[in-house]
Formats: C-alpha cells, sequence, structure tokens
C-alpha cells in the first residue's frame, strides 16, 4: 500500500507499522541515509523505531542489561532517527523476504510485487554492533529470483590501527564467502579543504565547508593517498556572512539593501548597524557641497565619470582581494549617494536625506551624471532636472525607502557584473534574469542574493584554493544555472569535477575524513560487494558521536594527536529461490 501511494507522491511523514516501527519511503531525489554502503538510486523503505513510542519494542524481552543502556541512550541523546533492536530487525526483514518469495503459496498473497528494496535502522545491540540490516530483491524481468542480504556493522571511535583491516585479508575472505576467484578493488577518499571554525561569539557555528571526494581503482594497501589518475570532485557549500571573507563589507551592503526590501515590504524598517562612523545626512551634505564647488569652477563633462570617483564601498575590502574584487571607477551619482546613504539609521535621516538631494536638483546647482538604463525614481528625477524642471515628489510613507532601494540595487547590481563579466569572464555565461528588471523589486533583491552567494563562493575559491579561470569559469556556469532554476540555498551543495593534481597540495598530508574500500565480484545483480570503511564521523546518523562509548572501550589519552576513527564494515550475502 504505501509502495503503490508512493508512486503517486513520496509521503511526507512516516507510516506507522505496528506499534512500534515507523516506514519511510524515499527516491532518488532525496538524500540516502545509506549511501556511503549501497549505491542503489531509486525507491528504497528506511524503517526505525517509531517516535511516539520510547518504550521496549516487542522483540527486547531478552535483551542484555548492557544492549538495553545502548539503545536507551542512543533514544535519549539523538534528536534524529531512532534505531530499532537487531532482534527486531531481523524479525521484519524475514516477514518482508517471505512477502516476496513466490513459493510462500500458503500466506494467499493474491498478485505479487517487486517491492523496494528495505534497510532498517539497528541500535547495534548485538555482538557484531550492527548499524544496518537491508534486503535488495533480485529479479529476472518482473519474477523475483532471490533476496540480496546487506549488514552494515561499526565500531570505534579508535585511534588504534591494529584494529585496521589488512587488504589482502579483506580480499581472500570475500574471495572464501563468495567462491570467487577474481576481485577489484576500489577506493573512495574525502578530505576537508576548508573548514569554517565557529566565529566568536557566536552560537551557531558556520556550515560552510568545501569538500573533495576521490574515486580510484585498484587499491595497494589500506589508507594510501589516492593516486593522480583518480577521479575528483569538489563539493561546495557555503553560507555568506563570515566577517573573515574578504567581500564581508559587500555581504553588511547586501544586509541593508534586504533591511530596506523588508521594511517595503512589511512597512517597518529594522535599520542595521551603520556602514560609516559619520552620520549620513553629513555625508550627503559633504558630497553635495563638493559637486557644487566643481560645478562654480568648471563646467563638468556629462561624461566623465573619473571628476566625481569617490572611494568605492570595495575599497574598505580586504587587500588580499583587491585584485579579485576590484573597485569600479565608473560610480555614477546615484551610486556614490548609495556609498553614503547606506550609513542611515532612521527614517527620519532618510528623509533628510533626500531633501538635501532634491532641493540641489529643483534649484540647478548640481549637474550630475548618472549612468544610462537606470529606471529607478531618482535617475528619472535627474534627467528632469537637466531641462530645468522636476516633478514635485511627496517625501512620505514608503516613498524614501523605495528610492534608496532602487539606487542601491542598481550600483549592486552592476558590481556583481563586474566580478562575473569582468574578473571570471563568464560574460558569455551570465544571464539577464539576475539583473532583469522586469520583475518586481522584491525578486530583483533575491536574485541579487543569488548573486552574492555566488560570488562568496568564487572568492573563496580563489583566495583558499588559488583557483584561476579555467576552474572558475566551469563553477560560474554550475552556479547561474542553479540559481536560475531554484531558490536561494545556502546549504546547497555545489559540485565540481576536478583533477587532483589542482588540490593534491592540501590533502596530501591530511587525515581524509573518510577512507573506504569497496571489494567486488561478478557483474550486474551477481554482483556482490565487501566495503572497509574508516571515517572521522559516525558513520550512521542514528548513532552520533555523545555515543561514542558505546562502540569502544578503549580509552585513548585526550592530548594524543593521532585521528579517532569509526571503522565500519559492509558485507551482503545472495539467497536464490
Amino acid at each position: 500500500r504505501i509502495y503503490e501511494e508512493g508512486r503517486e507522491s513520496l509521503p511526507e511523514n512516516p507510516y506507522p507499522f505496528e506499534t512500534d516501527v515507523e516506514i519511510c519511503l524515499i527516491d532518488g531525489s532525496c538524500k540516502s541515509p545509506i549511501e556511503r554502503f549501497w549505491n542503489g538510486n531509486n525507491m528504497i523503505y528506511i524503517l526505525q523505531k517509531a517516535r511516539h513510542n520510547e518504550e521496549s519494542d516487542p522483540m527486547d524481552e531478552s535483551k542484555p542489561d548492557d544492549a538495553i543502556y545502548a539503545s536507551e541512550l542512543l533514544s535519549k541523546e539523538s534528536s534524529g532517527p531512532v534505531a530499532l533492536s537487531v532482534r527486531r530487525a531481523k524479525q521484519l526483514i524475514s516477514l518482508y523476504t517471505m512477502a516476496q518469495n513466490p513459493n510462500m503459496t500458503h500466506l494467499k498473497m493474491s498478485e505479487q510485487v517487486v517491492l523496494p528494496p528495505l534497510w532498517i535502522r539497528c541500535d547495534g545491540s548485538d555482538p557484531e554492533r550492527t548499524c544496518w540490516l537491508g534486503a535488495e530483491p533480485l529479479k529476472a524481468g518482473n519474477k523475483i529470483t532471490g533476496i540480496n542480504f546487506h549488514m552494515v556493522t561499526c565500531d570505534g571511535p579508535t585511534a588504534d590501527k591494529t584494529c585496521f583491516a589488512n587488504l589482502e585479508e579483506l580480499k581472500m575472505a570475500h574471495k572464501m564467502k563468495h567462491h570467487s576467484s577474481v576481485v577489484m578493488t576500489k577506493g573512495f577518499a574525502q578530505y576537508e579543504l576548508i573548514q569554517a571554525a565557529a566565529i566568536e561569539d557566536t552560537i551557531a557555528e558556520s556550515k560552510s565547508n568545501i569538500y573533495v571526494d576521490i574515486t580510484w581503482n585498484t587499491v595497494e594497501k589500506i589508507l594510501e593517498t589516492p593516486p593522480l589518475i583518480s577521479a575528483a570532485t569538489l563539493n561546495i557549500t557555503l553560507e555568506s556572512g563570515d566577517p573573515r571573507s574578504p567581500v564581508y563589507q559587500l555581504y553588511r551592503e547586501l544586509q541593508f539593501l534586504l533591511a530596506l526590501a523588508e521594511g517595503l515590504k512589511t512597512g517597518v524598517t529594522e535599520w542595521p548597524e551603520p556602514l560609516e562612523s559619520e552620520s549620513a545626512v553629513e555625508l550627503v551634505q559633504e558630497f553635495l557641497s563638493d559637486l557644487k564647488k566643481k560645478l562654480d569652477g568648471y563646467c563638468i563633462s556629462g561624461n566623465s565619470p573619473e571628476a566625481e570617483k569617490i572611494k568605492c564601498d570595495t575599497a574598505a575590502v580586504d587587500s588580499s582581494i583587491k585584485s579579485i574584487f576590484t573597485e569600479r571607477g565608473d560610480l555614477d551619482f546615484a551610486e556614490q549617494l548609495w556609498c553614503k546613504m547606506r550609513s542611515v539609521t532612521s527614517y527620519q535621516e532618510l528623509i533628510e536625506c533626500f531633501t538635501l538631494i532634491l532641493k540641489s536638483l529643483e534649484h540647478g546647482e548640481i549637474q550630475p551624471w548618472i549612468h544610462q538604463g537606470s529606471s529607478s525614481l531618482l535617475s528619472k528625477l535627474i534627467q528632469q532636472s537637466y531641462h530645468g524642471k522636476i516633478e514635485a515628489i511627496s517625501l512620505s510613507g514608503i516613498t524614501p525607502i523605495q528610492m534608496l532601494l532602487e539606487i542601491g540595487l542598481d550600483k549592486m547590481k552592476k558590481d556583481y557584473v563586474s566580478f562575473f563579466i569582468v574578473k571570471s569572464r563568464s560574460s558569455l555565461l551570465f544571464q539577464d534574469y539576475f539583473i532583469s528588471t522586469s520583475v518586481d523589486l522584491q525578486e530583483q533583491v533575491h536574485r541579487v542574493q543569488k548573486l552574492h552567494h555566488m560570488l562568496e563562493i568564487m572568492v573563496s575559491c580563489t583566495v583558499l584554493l588559488q583557483f584561476k579561470h579555467e576552474n572558475l569559469f566551469p563553477l560560474t556556469q554550475i552556479c547561474m544555472k542553479y540559481y536560475k532554476e531554484n531558490p536561494l540555498n545556502e546549504q546547497h551543495e555545489f559540485q565540481l569535477p576536478v583533477r587532483p593534481a589542482l588540490v593534491k597540495k592540501f590533502y596530501q598530508n591530511d587525515h581524509p575524513e573518510v577512507w573506504k574500500v569497496d571489494v567486488s565480484s561478478g557483474h550486474g545483480q551477481k554482483e556482490v560487494k565487501t566495503t572497509w570503511q574508516v571515517s572521522s564521523h559516525p558513520p550512521v546518523e542514528h548513532m552520533t558521536s555523545n555515543s561514542s562509548g558505546l562502540f569502544s572501550d578503549s580509552t585513548v589519552n585526550g592530548n594524543t594527536e593521532e585521528r579517532m576513527y569509526f571503522i565500519s564494515m559492509a558485507k551482503c550475502s545472495q539467497v536464490h529461490f
């Protein structure tokens, strides 16, 4: 029933089964919790302990005391999914197998359906410390011919390398178990290239990170460094707003833009901390005075922005990034005003600033230069001032907020375009989608947020990984394609295939976060695999690092520099009906 309903649309909530189990149905669009040990990408069942029932399950009566303790601790410590006892999981696997066995005619099933594979979260309460049990039907057309049983065990964490497997022994054990004469090996390693540490005085840690996943054929020894002929993929997850980022000042400018957009939407503006120490009114007065003096002294050419160049907002950017995010020298009058007025701290101050500007325009005291193509209200007033008269504007309600938001949007769009076209040379890729004015202001702001997130990714890869154009270009392409089709998502993992040589210097002397070897034999449905893995984090989400004492009795000196690893093993066996 769950399978049939799930073919229409995946259920949002788990289904209850009996009193102690809940069943989740997921497909390839979801991140599989078992992906490290099983590479199927179709629909699967995930069975786990029902959240509403923390009492002992029907098969728990004979649990030893330490197993009961383990199960209770896992349930209480974990805020995520809860595991079932291994005994209960085995019972469920048996029921599933019987339902798939065409020889079970006495069950009087009206029509046999090939069900998705089944994976059950286990609490490690058996001697092998099993954390997953799985069953996968083997098929010939629409006919079920057998079941492939999977078992994943987990031990650790430990720094004791004598616990690590021997590759030749792994291969021999696989050959004996599966009666194979020839085996193949495939390696996988994941290295953490950039770990954003927690920002001081904040509770939450940054989720920013850059990992490299490397795969290669023919493994020579356990924990070997991947060869340069491997296939490598960068996994980039980056949150904006790290004060250590070279474009942090631009991020703060974006936050001011977002505050204006929120004020325009709700009618209540939360003014951020000013970006300048001097008040916005004083800065605007000085700016207008300078323009008046220049106008009194000589006539300024309408197409000479150099005469009005001021310190751009990006001048505050760290010197290490100046070659990447270059200051624009073509700021027009409205953009320079934005640089002054982004220090506004109140609605009244905003009105005072615009009152000064409009009076100067009305009296012809300034003849400002602006870019062509701007559709902001202020730009229209400036164009009218060229003809000696501007329409009366009431500086009340949301009008001042909208006027400032419009010039901020124009300016920041040009900043990002300057980077993506000039620096990352992505002019062929750059989409009008990101700078379109045919959508409302709120959507324009949302798209500018996307541009900033892409910029943070490019800058991080340029500064930290020394990326050149040939690497930035495909990464920009990947980011733009994603953001043209999806909303802003700073938790999204962008993936970029790279040559291992590009990032080898960042990981060659480092410990891997994950290292595993697959020993396999057979082909197609007859393929059988043994996986051995070490990882610095718990390999399954229902066994957290807080419960590490469940996995290892060894005590490790807290001062040791040895990397602590969880050791996992995945085995399978096939049964044919």
